[in-house]
């Protein structure tokens, strides 16, 4: 029988991980069976940018995907990982325009077509580098069925649903104010922006009524704005403009009149409650501006500079635009003062410039129709999200829905295809021919924007199986099982594929939206490259393997939001898969050959097929709910704490005995077998190298371990009365190893006698052999001696001999000066009303169980002191 007592006491994850990964794909063990009957299970995953590269957040995303897949594989279901990347429009275009810059070659001279080829074969040389990442990671995706959202069938999936919105007039042109970015020349979502605080100015501004009887006081971060002013607003209901409404005032600086005009928009508690209307540059006024058909002049072009409704100031950068008009308020006597203020500025996430809200024609998608039965789907149940509260996140959003805008002015994207005829008609089709035949007349051009990525990655669920067309994987895996995703991306990608997959397939893309959490650092912040808090997960891979960083993310991931990143966690990781690896060793080291199931159990091999039992529901349970760190924690509890401490530890001497050994033995494997098939989802790289090495039934057409039968049959080895008597034998064991600490006496030196009151239920020899007493006796002792107790035994342990009492009395009274001191420094802090004003709630609570715990740990002392003394 193969064992491994040749291999390295420290577990080599690097070789292991390597070999193992390229031996299920090339066994083609990420696939899903043709023709099985068993239940399907599918997860297509968010596609990532081709421009990324493995980040900490990715390490966490993806292996809880694939985790989720290794269970309901081990649970019988038939799986499918579908794995994928996205063209990232704007993020794609400007790493490959910077890259031609550097090499001194202009986008704009190179032209569209060239440029698009240049950005294919940047793709081709660098766009896979994070799939490369999660097979790192281990993710068992199934890579034969790889796509992208610029596949030449995926094209053809999003132009069909163009063509159907347009022709159903879902699809329109039409003007809105969008985000625009300045630089790159086009308008961004609002996941493409980023959002910092910045310390700005406040101006006030007079605006005079134009009869003279007065004046209202404007505040604005955006002075330059007023340029495009068309009314002022007030709330309704605001007393002070009372008889005012329908006044002109003279618009500063430009001499037009604007009227003063009612509407609910204005805030009437904040300052004078008079805001400045202008429609095409700021998405709330353009709502006002719509509710009073008010006119949208612009002020500023696509550039960022001034136009020509903008007078005197024309051509002006906005940012120069903005000196000058205040210059020009401050000397016509307009300004009223100037106030620092935080703004939320909003910059481009590619660009870093700042953002402009700007009335641009676009392409829009009508949503409030296809919104209905998304909202519906949550209400009703057939979709949920996980944690709950997202519901309600989703529904918010849903509820006040807007049109989308769809278009980009880029390159590198789904062209729109709407194709225009000589005199200006226009018509939606898949190629230039179809359109001239839809049109009948002649086309010149096809529109030159491109589609917004989440456009196309809304169709991510069933467009990846094949649809437009009928395939077998769109019958056998739509709608899919589960979407795990980011919280920031709910309303921009999860909505839309909610939408579009109901209009198109007429079902739900999937029934659970699983948000995973954020990963943190250390003390809370961002992880991010920019701010140098990010780390290289693939540096962490070099050094600790894969298993490792799994084990450290997914033993934090569950309902909780943020998880925080360490590398003693990462190191306690390691430290773990050295544990499974050691304990593996020992076991084929002490199997010569393979145990039959024994006829007859001790009570601790009961009890230590109980709570594999109990560990099997802990971590089924935990896994279905997507509670990986109950399952984590709980198999760890498992392993180290009642496997390893306690029950190998105590069957050493039965595994050293010819005639008491098969027992162990057999309990072992067993435990061991089922203990690694659960842990497979969370570390499948050294569960399945040690799983090829134990002497079980494996399955003939396909030995891995991820393919074995999850442990479903050890309910019948539940016993809690069992559990019950082996756990207080186990913490009265503890209590007395405890009172050998306190009396110094080394671990594993025999202790001559100790004494108990109470019924022990016949665990004397295995308390005494753990806790290295060589008589355990029934009743009190006459000597000198310290006591402890376990519910309702009372256990003591006699001084004996050796035991240096002046040695012992030094150490307490030096734990009571600590504890003294302790107790004194947070009566100070509780006592301070400053403190309790200013410390967080939790803060002050964690303050207050601190002390009472170092109060009681005080009083123990003093008794031990008047004990020793």
């Amino acid at each position: 029988m193969e064992n491994i007592t040749n291999l390295d006491t420290r577990y080599n994850a690097s070789e292991v991980e390597a070999a193992w990964y390229s031996r299920w794909w090339q066994h083609g063990c990420f696939r899903p069976e043709l023709g099985s009957n068993k239940p399907t299970f599918t997860i297509t995953i968010p596609p990532p940018n081709i421009t990324g590269s493995l980040h900490m957040g990715h390490t966490l995303c993806y292996p809880v995907q694939d985790l989720i897949g290794r269970y309901r594989r081990l649970r019988g279901d038939n799986v499918l990982i579908l794995p994928g990347q996205d063209h990232a429009g704007i993020a794609t275009q400007s790493v490959v325009s910077k890259q031609l810059k550097a090499e001194g070659i202009s986008p704009t001279q190179l032209g569209r077509e060239k440029f698009v080829e240049k950005v294919w074969q940047w793709r081709e040389k660098s766009g896979g580098m994070i799939l490369h990442g999660f097979r790192r990671m281990g993710c068992g995706f199934d890579w034969d069925r790889e796509r992208f959202t610029l596949d030449e069938r995926y094209v053809r999936a999003v132009l069909t649903i163009f063509i159907d919105w347009f022709e159903r007039g879902l699809i329109y042109r039409g003007k809105r104010v969008v985000n625009w970015d300045p630089v790159l020349q086009t308008s961004v979502s609002d996941i493409e922006t980023e959002r910092k605080q910045h310390k700005g100015k406040l101006y006030y501004i007079r605006y005079p009524f134009v009869d003279g009887s007065g004046e209202v006081t404007i505040a604005t971060t955006r002075p330059e704005t007023m340029l495009a002013d068309v009314a002022v607003a007030v709330h309704p209901s605001d007393k002070r403009y009372t008889g005012l409404i329908g006044k002109n005032l003279r618009l500063p600086l430009m001499n037009r009149e604007i009227p003063l005009i009612a509407d609910t928009y204005p805030d009437p508690e904040f300052g004078s409650g008079a805001v400045k209307i202008t429609p095409a540059h700021d998405p709330n006024d353009y709502e006002v501006g719509v509710r009073h058909k008010l006119e949208m002049p612009m002020m500023m072009d696509e550039q960022g500079k001034v136009t020509a409704f903008g007078g005197p100031y024309a051509g002006l950068d906005r940012h120069e635009a903005r000196k000058r008009v205040v210059a020009d308020l401050e000397e016509q006597g307009f300004l009223i003062k100037i106030e620092d203020h935080e703004i939320p500025l909003i910059v481009s996430e590619r660009s870093g410039e700042v953002i402009e809200p700007l009335l641009s024609e676009q392409w829009f998608v009508k949503q409030t129709e296809l919104a209905k039965p998304a909202i519906q789907s949550v209400l009703d149940g057939s979709i949920s999200f996980v944690p709950d509260r997202y519901n309600r996140i989703f529904l918010d959003w849903m509820e006040n829905i807007r049109d989308w805008n769809i278009s980009r002015k880029l390159w590198w994207g789904h062209r729109i295809p709407i194709y225009y005829a000589e005199d200006g008609t226009f018509v939606a089709a898949l190629s230039w021919d179809e359109a001239e035949k839809k049109a009948g007349k002649k086309i010149v051009r096809q529109d030159d924007e491109v589609l917004d990525t989440w456009f196309s990655s809304g169709l991510w669920p069933f467009a990846t199986l094949g649809w437009p067309e009928q395939t077998e994987d769109l019958k056998n895996h739509y709608p899919t099982s589960v979407l795990v995703t980011d919280r920031n991306i709910i309303n921009l990608w999860v909505a839309r594929m909610i939408m579009m997959g109901l209009d198109q397939m007429k079902e739900i893309p999937f029934s659970k939206v699983l948000i995973h959490p954020t990963v943190l650092t250390e003390d809370g912040r961002r992880m991010s490259k920019s701010l140098g808090t990010g780390v290289d997960p693939e540096g962490v891979i070099d050094r600790v393997g894969a298993d490792s960083l799994r084990y450290t993310l997914l033993s934090q991931a569950g309902s909780n939001q943020d998880i925080r990143y360490s590398e003693k966690r990462v190191d306690e990781a390691r430290n773990f898969c050295n544990k499974i690896w050691n304990a593996a060793r020992f076991l084929l080291m002490n199997l010569d050959e393979v145990p039959s199931e024994p006829g007859h159990l001790e009570d601790v091999d009961k009890w230590i097929l109980s709570r594999l039992a109990a560990t099997e529901a802990i971590a089924r349970n935990a896994y279905d709910g997507f509670e990986m760190q109950d399952a984590c924690q709980g198999l760890y509890r498992f392993f180290w704490s009642e496997l390893c401490d306690w029950y190998i530890e105590v069957s050493k001497p039965r595994l050293n005995d010819p005639q008491m050994k098969k027992t162990p033995q057999w309990v072992l494997l067993r435990c061991f077998e089922a203990f690694l098939t659960m842990m497979h989802p969370v570390m499948p790289f050294i569960t399945e190298e040690i799983y090829e090495k134990l002497p079980v039934q494996k399955k003939p057409d396909s030995p891995f371990i991820m393919h074995a039968d999850w442990p479903s049959d050890l309910g019948k080895w539940r016993n809690e009365a069992i559990e019950h008597k082996i756990d207080r034998a186990l913490a009265i064991t503890r209590a007395l190893r405890a009172l050998r600490a306190e009396l110094e006496i080394p671990a594993m030196t025999p202790a001559a006698e100790a004494y108990f009151v109470g019924d022990l239920a016949g665990v004397e020899d295995l308390v005494a052999s753990q806790a290295w007493i060589t008589t355990l006796k029934a009743g009190k002792p006459t000597a000198r001696s310290i006591s402890s107790s376990v519910e309702d035994i009372e256990i003591y342990l006699p001084f004996g001999e050796g035991i240096d009492v002046d040695k012992i009395l030094q150490r307490l009274q030096r734990e009571q000066e600590k504890l003294t001191k302790d107790a004194t420094t947070l009566d100070a802090r509780l006592n301070s009303p400053d403190f309790i004003s200013r410390a967080k709630p939790e803060v002050v609570e964690r303050d207050r169980e601190l002390r009472e715990s170092v109060a009681k740990q005080l009083e123990q002392t003093r008794e031990r002191i008047k004990l020793f003394s």
